[in-house]
């Protein structure tokens, strides 16, 4: 069986034991194939699409026929712009187009915790419990909360959507990605080695953030964490 726990620490990176997560989002049976398509997708939708080649009616030049049709012995042509001339226009090339692809929501929020499943399987989700004290934006202090809890690697932080000045603290820090919840993805969970989350984060926003907060409290004081 499976260990749903994962490691909680203070502001400061002390550790306080441990913190219950819950089945349903760390604990279900991965799914590859969604996990692969969601990627997919992701990436796709990154694209630029803006890679453009001139047709030959795009090409300037060649508006006159370069010998007449018949009686010189050569291949009959019409314009010196056309695909096999040098300088001539592409054939088939590449034009400006969306790459994005329509994923269901519930096919990317099925990918999501399978990502997270198989990071808190690896014992590589992280839990600081309260990041309301944290303050004004210090890139100086998100490292040393990183070197407290002896984290290194790629790290995913997730955050509340209040928690923006911890963002902030965390993105200028090499191989950090700083989010928040809303915008937490597979790509990101699985392209990162160790997952941090705030309290507030662990059941992705189906709760109200005061029960949750309740919930981390009440655990710390009966000692479960």
């Amino acid at each position: 069986m499976v260990d749903l726990t994962a490691d909680l620490f203070d502001l400061k990176g002390n550790a306080l034991g441990e913190v219950d997560l819950l089945p349903e989002v760390f604990g279900i049976e991965p799914n590859v194939s969604v996990m692969h398509q969601v990627v997919t997708a992701q990436l796709a939708a990154a694209r630029a699409g803006t890679h453009s080649t001139k047709t030959r009616a795009e090409v300037r030049g060649g508006g006159r026929k370069p010998w007449r049709q018949k009686g010189l012995g050569r291949a009959r042509h019409g314009s010196i712009r056309s695909p096999q001339w040098a300088g001539g226009g592409v054939a088939h090339g590449p034009k400006p187009r969306d790459y994005s692809q329509r994923t269901p929501k519930k096919m990317k929020r099925l990918a999501l915790r399978s990502a997270l499943s198989t990071r808190a399987a690896e014992r590589q989700i992280k839990v600081v419990g309260d990041f309301d004290a944290w303050g004004e934006p210090s890139t100086k202090r998100a490292v040393a909360l990183l070197e407290a809890m002896k984290i290194v690697g790629k790290v995913l932080l997730i955050v509340e959507d209040h928690e923006r000045k911890v963002c902030r603290s965390f993105r200028n820090i090499k191989g950090v990605i700083a989010s928040n919840l809303g915008q937490a993805n597979t790509y990101d969970v699985l392209w990162a080695e160790t997952i941090v989350m705030s309290g507030g984060t662990l059941d992705l926003g189906q709760s109200s953030y005061r029960d949750t907060k309740q919930h981390v409290a009440a655990a710390e004081k009966d000692g479960e964490v």
